[in-house]
């Protein structure tokens, strides 16, 4: 047992060299006052005998990598709900999502008031054709509880061989009781960027996800209808982010001038500050941007920007509220550590972590509910209706029917299914009008 115990302080040992050389770096650059030499020590020395404590008394008898591994991950995961401790697997994991195609279910979760919470599903993805929603609190992945579970461990779980299955259980705000999906499991690809036009001259354009190519492929699309666009409507709901460059280069397509998004964070190296450039600007049309409770990180630096600078006039409901930064440093050659370095703020200097974009028109999502009229007289109900007139479009395609198989197209009977973009849709006419009067 002395062996096992000088073993123990030998590994703490190096432990507090590395932390003393790391600490006197962050003292030189950070002006919040440092605690002392003896105050550092007495504080390791504590780490040291619960460490050792545990590894003789605890009736598992975890070894000492265990040991210092499971100290690592409470460390991280107690700091705030995106800090984590990677371990060969996480890491792995990570990795694999960041080079490309991984099997998994298409949802982006988050920690929100300590519960495993769903962001977002990604359109066209199993989760979102399960029936998953933003908001929903996922109470079980197939049979294991994740109410004690870190984020890293719970999409680790939903990770899995493509075709293969998986049960979530969720509770909705307004179910009377948790829902149980049923879901396969899928290669993960996704269409970041695709576009429509409403009533020939309104721009409407999708934005999933903030990956590499988000600003190039919007460019390409304003340039594409310059020509008939009056009015564009830029939806970024159930967007849970991606990268943060992304999100400034599409904040510049439409903003001219001023600061998009700054981070600061605890040492003056973190902050940054991003502006836009008139170089950058390619539309200047009057703009709506769709939001709601699955925005999330990139999307709420794009729509609360815009809000800021006056540039759009922000529809839906209230984002996710993610507006910190986190940054991936490796420790081992297999093992890395994931640590919130700064928060995001907007123009205004408000800040977006826990509180979100509240909209400037709150819209609850939904469909227009029509009612039938069977009583209402038309003019071909009439004995003296134009009978001719009616004789020259029969046979023709209906314009209706035509307009709901083009997928280049938003027709009204869609737009009564998703009254956000209806909202939308009526107030980027007003602002239309009102520009043209101008």
């Amino acid at each position: 047992m002395k062996n096992k115990k000088m073993m123990v302080v030998g590994f703490i040992s190096a432990i507090t060299i590395s932390f003393a050389l790391s600490t006197s770096l962050i003292a030189k650059s950070d002006p919040v006052a440092q605690p002392s030499e003896a105050s550092r020590l007495q504080s390791l020395a504590k780490f040291t005998k619960v460490l050792s404590i545990v590894e003789q008394y605890n009736v598992d008898g975890l070894g000492i990598d265990q040991l210092i591994d499971k100290s690592l991950q409470g460390l991280l995961s107690n700091l705030d709900a995106h800090s984590s401790f990677l371990d060969k697997k996480s890491f792995d994991s990570l990795k694999s999502q960041t080079d490309g195609e991984f099997g998994g279910l298409g949802i982006t979760v988050g920690m929100r008031d300590n519960v495993l919470t769903v962001i977002a599903p990604i359109e066209g993805t199993p989760a979102d054709k399960a029936g998953i929603k933003a908001g929903d609190i996922i109470l079980k992945i197939n049979d294991k509880p994740t109410l004690s579970m870190n984020i890293d461990d719970a999409i680790s779980l939903m990770r899995g061989t493509p075709k293969t299955p998986i049960d979530l259980t969720v509770i909705r705000k307004g179910a009377a009781e948790p829902l149980k999906f049923h879901i396969i499991r899928d290669i993960i690809t996704v269409e970041s960027v695709y576009t429509r036009t409403i009533d020939d001259n309104i721009l409407y354009i999708r934005v999933t996800s903030f990956d590499k190519k988000v600003a190039t492929d919007v460019k390409a699309a304003l340039k594409k209808h310059a020509a008939k666009s009056k009015g564009v409507i830029l939806d970024l709901r159930n967007n849970p982010g991606g990268l943060l460059d992304q999100a400034v280069e599409l904040t510049d397509l439409f903003v001219d001038e001023g600061v998009i998004v700054s981070q600061k964070g605890r040492n003056k190296s973190d902050d940054v500050s991003y502006s836009a450039t008139k170089k950058g600007t390619v539309c200047r049309l009057p703009m709506i941007v769709l939001i709601n409770e699955g925005s999330a990180s990139a999307s709420e630096i794009v729509s609360g920007a815009m809000q800021d600078l006056k540039r759009a006039v922000i529809v839906g409901a209230t984002t996710f509220g993610k507006g910190s930064v986190q940054v991936v440093m490796p420790i081992t050659d297999v093992e890395a550590i994931k640590l919130t370095i700064a928060r995001y703020y907007l123009p205004s200097g408000r800040t977006i972590q826990a509180v979100g974009v509240v909209p400037d028109v709150e819209v609850d999502a939904g469909e227009i509910k029509k009612h039938e009229n069977n009583f209402n007289i038309k003019e071909a109900d009439l004995k003296k209706h134009l009978q001719g007139e009616l004789e020259k479009i029969e046979g023709m395609i209906d314009v209706t029917e035509a307009n709901a198989t083009n997928k280049t197209i938003i027709t009204k009977e869609q737009l009564t299914k998703d009254i956000q973009l209806k909202e939308g849709v009526g107030i980027i006419k007003a602002l239309i009008i009102v520009k043209g009067k101008e």
